[in-house]
């Protein structure tokens, strides 16, 4: 199914990102067949994160995935999950400063339908998360289409999503957000050990993108952005094993440009064992209207600028850059059944900025996530 956009507003841009991976279960790899799944899968994910800063600890998740897909009557798959998680620490109030308790709890749902024909399928999903002051609804639509030699995948697919907003401190009451994704996709094999693949996306949003829990957060209520995809999948036959490559590049229209560059490589070892490192590096522009930190500003954040309209002092729309690394090891100890370790270390800093200084004032963030999965074919 299409990677349907985050309508959840982040509690951190990390955190948000590794609950989608844990709620997703499976890494998706460039796909080419049209053809339903010939067993069933459940997998079970657990996923522990911790974040802080060199001043004090912040963030801490833990989250709970199960995922079932299940093939039907040979032409059809119906896929399914549920993720509960729960969230508690510390969030800056302003930049990366004024640090705020908060607890919160997360239920969501997700349930796809697949039909699949000789050389293409359509599938529908319906998702639902709801939290104390969030509730969020949404639905996707992909097709796909295959050449006859099966070398070539057109996909194009659409989404959308209704989210309510109700903050605790009562800033605002049932506030409104709707984003609109479309996402275009061609698969090709250029070898034996070689497929690339080139996505293009497009999001429309409007509603409430401010974050209430900020001092001085006021922002426009319309995003829209774009991004570009690119993938490249090696088998080095020599070794057994895969490279991934990929390159991704978003903007929009708050003046945000960023960069997301991948690598990992999977090694099959001997007795169903693999092991896979990886490195992500990510860097952004800052969002037009973000208001810079400075060195008076401790411990009070700066007003806004006089008769601005939009401000925001959220390190999340700040000029910065990011690295990540870890590895994940996985066992087939059967037929049937695997398991799965997957470790990962994350620093942002506004030096690790591209092609340019990044914002001033921020401290440096760090993260650390650990995730658990078994699975079972059926």
């Amino acid at each position: 199914m299409m990677p349907h956009t985050s309508s959840t507003p982040p509690h951190d841009t990390v955190a948000t990102a590794l609950l989608t991976a844990a709620l997703s279960l499976f890494a998706c790899d460039v796909a080419l067949a049209d053809e339903p799944p010939e067993r069933g899968v459940i997998a079970l994910k657990y996923l522990d994160y911790f974040d802080y800063q060199t001043s004090a600890d912040r963030i801490r998740v833990k989250a709970t995935a199960l995922k079932l897909i299940s093939p039907i009557a040979g032409e059809w798959a119906l896929g399914s999950s549920v993720v509960t998680d729960g969230i508690s620490g510390a969030s800056p109030v302003y930049h990366s400063a004024g640090l705020k308790k908060m607890r919160d709890r997360r239920n969501a749902a997700d349930v796809d339908l697949t039909r699949y024909f000789e050389n293409s399928s359509v599938s529908v999903a319906a998702n639902y998360s709801h939290e104390a002051d969030y509730e969020s609804r949404g639905l996707s639509l992909q097709t796909t289409y295959s050449s006859a030699d099966r070398n070539t995948v057109f996909s194009a697919a659409l989404g959308a999503s209704n989210d309510e907003i109700n903050p605790v401190n009562h800033i605002v009451r049932q506030e409104k957000k709707m984003l609109r994704d479309v996402l275009f996709s061609v698969s090709q094999v250029l070898s034996t050990d070689d497929i690339v693949q080139f996505n293009v996306g497009f999001s429309h949003g409007t509603g409430y993108f401010s974050d209430p829990y900020k001092v001085f957060d006021q922002r426009p209520r319309e995003r829209n952005n774009h991004t570009l995809t690119v993938r490249w999948n090696h088998h080095l036959e020599s070794l057994s094993g895969s490279m991934r490559l990929s390159y991704r590049y978003y903007a929009d229209n708050w003046n945000i440009k960023a960069h997301t560059l991948s690598a990992e490589y999977g090694q099959p070892l001997t007795q169903g064992w693999t092991i896979t490192p990886m490195l992500r590096l990510y860097s952004q522009t800052a969002a037009e209207f973000y208001v810079d930190a400075g060195p008076e500003d401790y411990p009070f954040p700066p007003n806004p600028p006089a008769k601005a309209r939009y401000f925001s002092e959220d390190h999340r729309v700040s000029a910065f850059g990011a690295f990540t690394y870890g590895v994940k090891v996985s066992k087939q100890i059967n037929q049937d059944w695997a398991v799965d370790v997957k470790l990962e270390q994350y620093k942002q800093a506004a030096s690790l900025k591209w092609f340019g200084a990044g914002s001033a004032g921020l401290q440096s963030f760090y993260a650390r996530s650990l995730q658990v999965g078994v699975s079972r074919q059926f």
